[in-house]
């Protein structure tokens, strides 16, 4: 095992590296998805896949890490010190799981220090039914022009606005009507896509490769961004089922210790959102009985986050408007808002996802 410290990077071209030299040296299979851009610094993108057991192993456990790109300095770190972890390793394989970790979901993302695809999608909104009339969100719709002034930092006034509809709504409905996902504002916060992204479409070659023989699968993705600081949230991940709600309890509550949260009765920390990615799982692998969770680490308050937000996506709309200081300045509160660069808060990480892998193991094999 090696030191937490080491197993996080500062960029998302180390992190590659690290991730590749420790599934390589663990005899992990790699197959390397590469993205069609080059990242921040000329660097080549790509969607890597390691697999940990057999192929034809009929219990799964997905850990997949930088749905949201910048969230990627935290997924990509626990997934290396998992590859460096005997112990659960050797307890994976005893228990007859292969595992597949899936790093980096949104590259492009995950280089530009961005919540979004190069396409501007979270790409966690960009799993509805295309073929159907897309969700609406009229909430978000007033609230556009707000979250978006022409200039930034944005006055007094455009703060007063956002202010005055949080005291009138509510802190809870200003999260949702931000952040439940919308598709009316391609130039928007949240904007979901008109179709599949290319992390989209690479995800369900992934799945199809890895999961279309598995008899169970089990899948924790790994955010940050909500909740107080350090607290690793499991946050259910999939559909409306009692059945699948109770097993995601049961494998990840610890027996009340640890609660598995829901959007679907208000205990998450998390809106209800659409579009979502673990949608795909039902399709590209419809024998699997799926089991999923989303650990959520918090970091700073949901208004900060709301905040780094808005600022990133201004720059990424008005590159010419903005001097090197306000660069840096926006680029810092990006990752402030989604990663907390204190050893303590690494530690906090690791020790709650590597409780997370175990009974998610334990679970599968039950």
């Amino acid at each position: 095992m090696i030191p937490i410290a080491e197993a996080f990077s500062p960029s998302y071209a180390r992190a590659r590296v690290r991730f590749l030299e420790g599934a390589a040296a663990g005899g992990l299979a790699i197959r390397s998805h590469n993205h069609p851009l080059k990242g921040l610094d000329g660097e080549t993108l790509a969607m890597d896949v390691a697999l940990d057991g057999s192929p034809d192993a009929d219990r799964l456990l997905i850990v997949s890490s930088a749905c949201h790109g910048v969230e990627g300095f935290c997924g990509s770190g626990v997934q290396v010190h998992a590859l460096h972890d005997h112990d659960w390793r050797a307890h994976a394989r005893e228990s007859g799981v292969a595992v597949l970790y899936v790093h980096a979901l949104n590259p492009h993302g995950f280089s530009y220090r961005r919540r979004v695809t190069h396409e501007n999608v979270d790409l966690n909104r960009n799993f509805p039914d295309f073929g159907q009339p897309l969700p609406h969100n009229p909430a978000y719709a007033e609230l556009h022009d707000l979250l978006l002034p022409a200039c930034w930092p944005p006055g007094p006034d455009n703060q007063h606005a956002i202010e005055a509809y949080i005291a009138h709504h509510g802190l809870t409905r200003y999260q949702a009507a931000v952040s439940q996902g919308q598709y009316g504002f391609p130039d928007g916060l949240f904007f979901g896509g008109h179709a599949p992204t290319w992390s989209h479409t690479t995800l369900r070659q992934v799945l199809r490769q890895h999961g279309a023989r598995a008899r169970r699968v089990a899948w924790i993705d790994l955010h940050t961004g909500l909740g107080p600081s350090g607290v690793g949230e499991r946050i259910y991940a999939g559909r409306k089922d009692p059945s699948a709600m109770a097993r995601a309890q049961a494998w990840w509550g610890g027996g009340g210790k640890t609660m598995v949260t829901s959007v679907y009765d208000g205990s998450s920390t998390s809106a209800e959102l659409t579009g979502l990615m673990w949608c795909a799982i039902y399709q590209e692998c419809p024998q699997a009985e799926y089991t999923g969770i989303a650990l959520e680490y918090g970091t700073v308050p949901i208004t900060e986050v709301v905040q780094a937000l808005r600022a990133d996506h201004w720059l990424h709309l008005h590159p010419q408007q903005a001097d090197e200081t306000l660069r840096a300045q926006v680029r810092q509160q990006m990752m402030d808002a989604f990663y907390t660069d204190t050893d303590a808060w690494r530690g906090q990480v690791v020790a709650q996802a590597r409780q997370a892998l175990f009974q998610a193991v334990e679970g599968l094999a039950a």
